[in-house]
C-alpha cells in the first residue's frame, strides 16, 4: 500500500476546545497549522516533538477560537498566513475583542497574507490542498481538501451530527445547506473530515444520518418547505 502523502494530529485549542489541526507532507515534513485558535507555544512544542518545519498558517474562518492565535504563531515563525476568504475580515476585526469576552486574552487580530477564493489551491511541501468557499456559518468560510489522501479540514461547515451556526452577524442557513450538499458531497463519501469541534467523521456518514443535511433531511426539507420543522441546532460552533 503506497504511502498516504500527508499526515495529520488535532491539537485542539482555547476553552472553546476547538480542533486546531497540524498537516504536513509526509515527504518533505513541512507543516501547516489549520485554524490555530489559541496556545500558540503548545502548537510549537507539538510542531517540534513531530520534527516538523512550519511553512503555512491556514485559517479557515475568522472567528477568534479559529484564527485569535495566528497573529503570535507568525511572529514566533514568520511564516505566512493564507486565508480565510476576504469576506471575513470583519470578523478578523473582532477577535481581540471577542478573545477578552470569552476569556482568551492572548487572542488577536491578524493580517492575512493571500486571501483564498473558491477553486484556489495551496502548496504543502511538495503536496497541495484544493480550497472551497463555504459561506453560511461565516461569509468567508473556506474549507481545505486533499484528494489524493481523501481528507478535508472543514472548520465549523460540518459536525458529526450537526452543522455550524448560522445566528451570527451575516449567517446565512440556506448559504451553508447549498455549500455542504453542493461542494463538500461532491468530493465523495468516503473522505474523512475534521470538523472545527468534536469527532472526525466521513461525509458518506453525514449523508446517512445527519438530521440536517443527511439526505433523507434534505428531501423532507424540499417537500415539506416552510411546514418543515428544522432541528435545534446545539452545535459548539
Amino acid at each position: 500500500m503506497a504511502e498516504m502523502p500527508i499526515r495529520a494530529v488535532i491539537a485542539p485549542v482555547t476553552p472553546l476546545q476547538q480542533n486546531c489541526t497540524i498537516v504536513w507532507c509526509a515527504k518533505t515534513m513541512k507543516a501547516a497549522v489549520i485554524d490555530p485558535g489559541g496556545e500558540a507555544p503548545r502548537l510549537m512544542k507539538a510542531l517540534a516533538d513531530n520534527d516538523l518545519t512550519l511553512e503555512k498558517i491556514w485559517i479557515t474562518h475568522g472567528h477568534m477560537d479559529h484564527a485569535g492565535g495566528a497573529a503570535e504563531l507568525k511572529h514566533l515563525t514568520g511564516v505566512p498566513i493564507e486565508g480565510p476568504h476576504r469576506d471575513d475580515q470583519f470578523w478578523i476585526d473582532q477577535i481581540q475583542e471577542t478573545g477578552e469576552r470569552y476569556g482568551v486574552p492572548e487572542a488577536r487580530n491578524f493580517v492575512t497574507d493571500r486571501w483564498l477564493d473558491d477553486g484556489d489551491v495551496v502548496t504543502l511541501g511538495e503536496t497541495e490542498f484544493e480550497v472551497l468557499h463555504c459561506p453560511g456559518h461565516t461569509p468567508g468560510h473556506v474549507i481545505f481538501f486533499h484528494r489524493e489522501a481523501r481528507f478535508a479540514q472543514v472548520g465549523d461547515v460540518l459536525f458529526k451530527g450537526s452543522i455550524g451556526r448560522t445566528d451570527f452577524p451575516r449567517g446565512n442557513h440556506q448559504d451553508l445547506l447549498d455549500a455542504i450538499t453542493g461542494k463538500l458531497w461532491p468530493l465523495g463519501a468516503d473522505v474523512q473530515f475534521v470538523p472545527g469541534h468534536g469527532p472526525m467523521s466521513t461525509f458518506g456518514a453525514e449523508r446517512r444520518s445527519n438530521p440536517f443535511v443527511s439526505d433523507l433531511a434534505i428531501e423532507s426539507m424540499n417537500i415539506e418547505g416552510r411546514d418543515y420543522a428544522a432541528p435545534v441546532n446545539n452545535s459548539p460552533g
